[in-house]
């Protein structure tokens, strides 16, 4: 969940490292620091809260050096404190590490290293790779952090700096993902793209146990045994202006005003021209593979896991394969039933959620075939899956996901689909009619995203509640979900959803005079009984914001508010109900004053369990 920079060159190191982390603000941290070597010393300057406190704390004396790294912590290992943040050095101020993930074995290594006489200032796992490397240090850098790589265990990104070799830096991975940007005369480390954009297009992505030596004009990279690998230059091709608010207040809003184009995008070249199929190239499945999948799980986290019960939903309705859907972090402890008849679907927004990567390996490990959805190319799920279909959402920086969950559901609905045509499940006029309506949403969502005032008043009206509740059958139930997920991540309102069904089941005693329930509505199979559960609320005097389709004049009647999106078809509607849901949470969280893009204890990228 942390942000890694790293710098050597002939220019100042500081500037590009506050630089970097501030591009790399939305992946979250509790506290950032810097490291510089500055001709006598390395210099380590940190602090716990925002980078603006780091900003604040060296003004007027800013590290001067050409080598530097840096880095933005969201706590694992010991609370947010200065102490805890990043870079760590050994006893001596030799070396100062950054680091992204776990380090599974530290504690046996600590106590090894006390016991030599290694004194310790932090509670972190971290601060054992800088102590380690003092420990194993024969006079050569390179082969040194050789000699502690091979002693870790765990997941990492990693990147180390010494004294004794001011102008060099070395880095490596493993699960948790780390680019190198090309530049002249300089060289850059990254977590992520961002950080680098403005300085460079050119980047070699590292992949799992590659080690980089990286000077200001030489890199070579090789792997655990010292062999060297030639990696090829990816060429970035979104510019800076992407990760900009374009002149929204807050990335969110920016992003889901995204959707139209994201959708869009995600559909482009993957529709026949007659509306007669899918296609995805990136599968080339057939009738003998489909027929060998006897069960398909789709595991994931968050909201990406809400995609996730809508793509079960979808691939039951239209393929009649039984699906799974898993929270990723559960999947692998409870023995799951895979074999070689196993088709795993993993989805992450980001490619790197470490819980969805373990998922991953341990499907493939069971003999399962296994196929990705991500947003991120090259990423560490992308890379691992057998194949992968990539969500062409664009750079997402909000914490709070909402065109990516968009995206999502459009593969989701491509993959199914797909499906369906392999294996003639389904009609080829029913194909063809969800084909033609999901050219349309991009522009239904347009449509959702034009009056946005009543919600508002909603917000404002409703917004310093403290509880809110979500209901709805079906389809709707999947997406009251992801609006309860919404709300509770931004503005901090204890939100529930709830099959309506299960309200006589006990929820009911939740429900009394005031309290918020958002009603979706939109499943015609299953209407009559929805109005039924809107009943039973509005009978314990609740206040009900329904969810309808435009031409529902029947909702109206049991709601105190009614909220609209274009009429569609009902296994493509989701992609319209959440939008209202998505603003609804974001006005809420304006409503409460709260940090939106910023959710407290949050990160956009989850890189440890």
């Amino acid at each position: 969940m942390c942000g890694i920079v790293g710098y050597v060159g002939d220019g100042q190191a500081a500037p590009f490292l506050l630089e970097g982390l501030t591009r790399l603000e939305y992946r979250g941290y509790d506290s950032a620091g810097i490291a510089v070597y500055d001709g006598e010393k390395i210099r380590i300057e940190k602090s716990v809260g925002r980078l603006s406190e780091l900003k604040k704390k060296i003004e007027g004396n800013v590290p001067v050096g050409s080598t530097g790294i840096g880095h933005t912590r969201w706590a694992t290992h010991g609370r947010p404190s200065d102490m805890n943040a990043h870079p760590h050095a050994d006893c001596h101020g030799d070396f100062a590490v950054v680091h992204n993930g776990i380090i599974e074995n530290y504690m046996t290594l600590k106590e090894d290293l006390i016991a030599k006489g290694h004194i310790f200032v932090s509670e972190t796992d971290t601060e054992v790779l800088a102590h380690l490397l003092e420990e194993v240090y024969d006079g050569d850098f390179e082969s040194s952090v050789r000699k502690v790589l091979s002693m870790v265990e765990g997941s990492y990104s990693l990147v180390f700096m010494s004294r004794r070799d001011p102008g060099m830096l070395i880095c490596s991975k493993q699960d948790n993902p780390l680019v190198i940007g090309l530049g002249d005369g300089e060289n850059f480390i990254a977590s992520d793209i961002p950080a680098i954009i403005n300085r460079t297009r050119r980047t070699y992505i590292l992949s799992d146990g590659e080690i980089a030596v990286v000077k200001k004009d030489a890199i070579w990279v090789t792997n655990h045994a010292g062999e060297p690998i030639t990696k090829k230059v990816f060429e970035v091709n979104w510019n800076a202006e992407a990760a900009e608010k374009g002149g929204y207040e807050h990335f969110m809003l920016k992003e889901i005003h995204e959707q139209p184009k994201a959708v869009r995008a995600t559909l482009s070249s993957r529709l026949a021209k007659d509306d007669s199929a899918v296609v995805l190239d990136e599968l080339k499945w057939n009738r003998g593979f489909l027929d060998s999948v006897n069960r398909i799980f789709i595991v994931a986290c968050g909201t990406a896991y809400h995609a996730g019960l809508v793509g079960k939903y979808y691939i039951e309705r239209m393929a009649r394969i039984p699906v799974e859907c898993d929270i990723a972090s559960e999947f692998r402890y409870r023995a799951p039933i895979v074999d070689d008849h196993t088709l795993t679907i993993v989805i992450s927004q980001s490619g790197e959620t470490i819980d969805t990567l373990a998922a991953l390996k341990e499907a493939k490990r069971l003999g399962s075939r296994t196929l990705a959805v991500t947003n991120v190319v090259g990423s560490s799920i992308a890379r691992d899956a057998d194949q992968v279909i990539y969500t062409w959402a664009g750079p997402e920086i909000a914490v709070a996901s909402t065109k990516a969950y968009t995206t999502q559901l459009i593969v989701m609905l491509l993959i199914a689909l797909y499906m369906a045509g392999i294996k003639e499940t389904m009609p080829q006029k029913r194909i063809a009619e969800l084909i033609r309506g999901a050219r349309e949403i991009p522009t239904q969502i347009g449509k959702t995203l034009e009056d946005v005032d009543p919600i508002k008043t909603f917000a404002k009206q409703y917004g310093f509640n403290e509880d809110v509740f979500f209901i709805g059958r079906s389809l709707d139930y999947d997406v009251a979900l992801e609006g309860a997920l919404k709300l509770k991540e931004i503005s901090y309102i204890h939100a529930e959803a709830y099959a309506a069904g299960e309200l006589k089941h006990g929820t009911l005693a939740l429900i009394v005079e005031g309290v918020p329930v958002i009603a979706l509505a939109t499943q015609k199979s299953v209407y009559e009984k929805t109005l039924s559960n809107i009943k039973e609320v509005k009978a314990r005097d609740a206040v009900v914001i329904g969810i309808a389709a435009e031409g529902d004049t029947e909702l109206k009647k049991y709601a105190d508010h009614v909220i609209y999106v274009p009429e569609a078809d009902e296994m493509l509607i989701p992609l319209l109900t959440v939008v209202p849901l998505q603003l609804l949470a974001y006005y809420a969280a304006l409503t409460r004053g709260c940090d939106v893009d910023k959710p407290r204890n949050l990160a956009k990228s989850v890189t440890v369990e």
